[in-house]
């Protein structure tokens, strides 16, 4: 039995600790206001080069002397501002473009008013996007340019790759949805023709609103977006470096904009519901967006942990297409985290950079991301797809990790938790890609499926985000494991709990 005396005495200690912790963080509580409200997003200096309606396209001021001869144009979705691609500089796939020595373009599409409810996927891809690639070639001098596509602007990069060849010189999607036949994730099963009608919606909003987007992505994880998130917050006020990163976040998220009415309809319709690009059945403004015609380089780059958009509603693309130079980048991380992360930018965005460097030159000479994989060598379409020593063989353990196009819930990305904005790669770089000897291997203790509740899928999870032996685990923090795997935090402090016994 306790001892009451003892029992009575931890309270009291743990009250007092608690008010001490209270007091510190009411002294930071209006910095740490002040940050959030100022926090700065979007910051590298860029110029417009093109206005059309709502649409602006921007250009980056270049970092390098010497630049590729192929400008890459930057094409991002509809629901929210394009900045994620340039949170903060050290987290920019726009600087990281820009530092290995690309010209960058970027579209910015605005926020449609109730004039632009009409707008439909013809509009932006065979006017905004035609447009703007025609404004990046004229200035470059160029008759064909780069594309990089994210998320619905990697789906809408794919469309105008298939109607305008002659003006891809290479074509990157990543995170793009591509092909829902079954596997396509949460929004596959959301936008069913037998759960959901989009044209409800349309006639009730006319333009889809941000915020009905909002709800409905931060329903997939109540608990961690509306709870969660803010916990960790005040756990971690005296950290400005964290205050920032949470605010940057959540700016974003707070953010949406609003979807044109016509264009949502045909996504949901003609993309989700049909799956008509990937079976090769899309027109647009009356013309077959017609797979056989996208024979230029493709990369596709997709995340392991991305609920939004899984691997397996970009990875057959591959396949469908008449390029024979594919590739696929598969990296451990969710939907936002292969933008925001730094692990992503240390690892995945090099290998990115080398693809296009590759085929960006003028020379027919292989990257050093292309020399692990066979993506120069024609296949058949019985063959699987080239895949790089960053590729994963599974997707983590279902049903614990979450993602969507807002960010909302997605906890499996690498390098920074999207809810809060902790970096989560202090507690794993230093054991992530270490070269270790045969002896240091061999000495290891036992491994994490020795621990109770680790099976094999879960030992994966956790070597995707650097953790891989006992000890490793024991110096973890639950937190940021959390964040980075998706698996639920107490079932990460039990494990860790355990390793410590050891």
């Amino acid at each position: 039995m306790k001892n009451p005396f003892a029992t009575a005495l931890n309270m009291q200690r743990q009250a007092w600790e608690a008010t001490a912790d209270l007091a510190e963080k009411t002294g930071v509580a209006p910095d740490r206001t002040e940050t959030v409200e100022n926090v700065g997003v979007g910051q590298t200096p860029s110029e417009v080069v093109y206005e059309e309606n709502k649409l602006r396209l921007l250009h980056y001021e270049p970092m390098t002397e010497e630049q590729h001869d192929i400008p890459i144009l930057v094409v991002y979705a509809l629901i929210n501002k394009p900045y994620i691609l340039d949170l903060q500089p050290d987290r920019s796939v726009v600087q990281t473009l820009l530092e290995a020595g690309f010209d960058v373009y970027l579209i910015d599409w605005g926020e449609p008013s109730k004039l632009d409810r009409t707008l439909g996927l013809d509009d932006y891809v065979n006017r905004y996007i035609d447009n703007c690639v025609d404004v990046v070639r004229d200035r470059s001098d160029r008759e064909s340019i780069n594309i990089l596509g994210y998320c619905m602007g990697g789906t809408k990069s794919a469309m105008y790759a298939s109607l305008y060849p002659e003006k891809v010189e290479n074509l990157a999607l990543m995170a793009a949805g591509l092909c829902f036949d079954g596997d396509g994730g949460v929004l596959e099963l959301w936008g069913s023709e037998d759960y959901y009608d989009p044209e409800t919606v349309t006639a009730t909003f006319d333009n889809v609103p941000a915020e009905f987007l909002d709800v409905g992505f931060a329903l997939m994880d109540p608990v961690a977006n509306n709870v969660t998130k803010y916990v960790r917050f005040y756990d971690n006020m005296e950290d400005e470096d964290f205050v920032e990163n949470f605010a940057r976040m959540e700016r974003w998220l707070d953010e949406g904009i609003d979807v044109a009415g016509e264009a949502y309809e045909e996504f949901i319709r003609d993309i989700y519901q049909e799956n008509k690009l990937y079976e090769n059945e899309l027109r647009l403004g009356g013309e077959h967006v017609d797979l056989a015609n996208v024979d230029m380089p493709v990369l596709q780059i997709v995340a392991e942990y991305d609920h939004l958009i899984p691997p397996a509603a970009s990875k057959p693309f591959n396949d469908a297409i008449a390029s024979d130079d594919t590739e696929i980048l598969e990296f451990a991380t969710g939907h936002i985290g292969m933008s925001v992360s730094s692990r992503s930018h240390a690892e995945l965005w090099p290998e990115v950079c080398d693809w296009f460097e590759a085929r960006s030159n003028g020379t027919d000479e292989p990257s050093r991301a292309s020399d692990r994989s066979s993506g120069d060598e024609p296949r058949d379409a019985e063959s699987e797809p080239p895949t790089t020593e960053l590729e994963t063989a599974d997707a983590g353990p279902a049903g614990d990790v979450a993602g969507d196009e807002s960010g909302a819930g997605d906890l499996a990305d690498g390098g920074i938790d999207v809810e809060t904005g902790t970096d989560i790669d202090a507690a794993t770089s230093e054991f992530h890609g270490e070269d270790r000897s045969d002896e240091e291997i061999e000495s290891e203790p036992d491994d994490l499926t020795d621990l109770r509740g680790v099976g094999e899928a879960y030992a994966e999870a956790l070597a995707g985000a650097g953790v891989e032996t006992v000890a490793e685990l024991a110096d973890a923090d639950a937190a940021d494991l959390a964040a980075e795997t998706g698996i639920s935090p107490n079932r990460i402090e039990d494990w860790i709990e355990q390793a410590r016994e050891r």
